[in-house]
């Protein structure tokens, strides 16, 4: 038998706040996931959780690394980037950084 281990998550980056030409709402982060390009794609995602995690200088509870969790709401426009809010917002610093994007809770 081989041990392959199987991932739970979809790789995916945060691109940005949902903006305006002149207003940014850091409320609503945009997140471009890996391997989906058109809305119809992204819908499979709505639903689902996502996991920021990071590394912090302080440890708590016996390890330095965090998670800020989130949930996807709904797509945003025609390249398969999605929305999503987060327990507290993501800072402003992990614009292009990896996020987990996890592939429950299932709706299939």
């Amino acid at each position: 038998m081989t041990s392959e281990s199987q991932r739970l998550y979809v790789k995916g980056k945060h691109i940005s706040y949902q903006r305006s030409k002149h207003v940014t709402n850091p409320n609503v982060s945009l997140v471009s996931i890996e391997g989906v390009n058109t809305p119809e794609d992204a819908k499979f995602y709505l639903g689902k959780r996502i996991a920021f995690v990071y590394r912090a200088p302080k440890e708590v509870r016996g390890t330095k690394i965090r998670v800020i969790w989130g949930k996807v709401t709904r797509t945003h426009g025609n390249s398969g980037v999605v929305r999503a809010n987060f327990k507290k917002n993501l800072p402003a610093k992990s614009f292009g950084a990896t996020v987990r994007v996890m592939l429950y809770p299932s709706n299939i």
